[in-house]
């Protein structure tokens, strides 16, 4: 196994870590921990793809791999701060919907031999989500601490940002299905 395979492997493994460190309140210090798993698990997720890209290191798994392991991380992410009541139910089921559209003509395409690039709408949104969800857990770990006092419009911020991020997945959503069903053959 490669290395940018072993990183996308890695960001499954870690996937799980998070959350249970994120939502345990017996850990003292959970959200700043539950953020530095996360953190470390976006970083794999930059990594493994410009390893492969320089060094021509891009397999099957890794194309089928990568994308999963960062719907899992970034998922369990949007889950946590939902259940930190950071994060509304329809952004989790906007952006799920989004997720399950995509590899569905992922997996269609890929079972044709053809391979749909990510556009760059997706990339965005894939970067808006990452650096959203860590801007919310440290404002939230800072909170719970003390560090920041007084009146701070938390939710304000955290749901603008998560909006915006459904925003991007809604917009290359419509983009990725709308190129990928001119290249699949829908009668095979």
């Amino acid at each position: 196994m490669n290395l940018p395979n072993k990183l996308t492997v890695i960001r499954m493994v870690l996937t799980p870590v998070f959350l249970v460190v994120f939502l345990a309140p017996f850990i003292p210090y959970h959200f700043f921990i539950g953020l530095a798993i996360y953190v470390i698990g976006c970083i794999t997720d930059f990594l493994d793809g410009k390893i492969a890209r320089k060094y021509n290191l891009i397999t099957t798994f890794g194309k089928l791999a990568d994308p999963v392991a960062d719907k899992m991380l970034t998922t369990a992410a949007l889950l946590a701060l939902m259940d930190a009541g950071y994060c509304s139910i329809y952004i989790v089921f906007i952006v799920l919907t989004r997720e399950f559209a995509v590899t569905s003509v992922r997996l269609a395409a890929s079972a044709q031999g053809v391979v749909i690039p990510a556009n760059i709408w997706g990339k965005l949104k894939t970067v808006s989500q990452m650096v959203s969800t860590i801007l919310i857990m440290l404002l939230i770990a800072l909170t719970e601490h003390g560090i920041i006092k007084g009146e701070f419009p938390l939710g304000i911020i955290s749901s603008a940002l998560l909006w915006i991020t459904a925003l991007l997945a809604v917009i290359s959503g419509i983009i990725y299905i709308k190129d990928g069903v001119k290249q699949i053959d829908f009668n095979k």
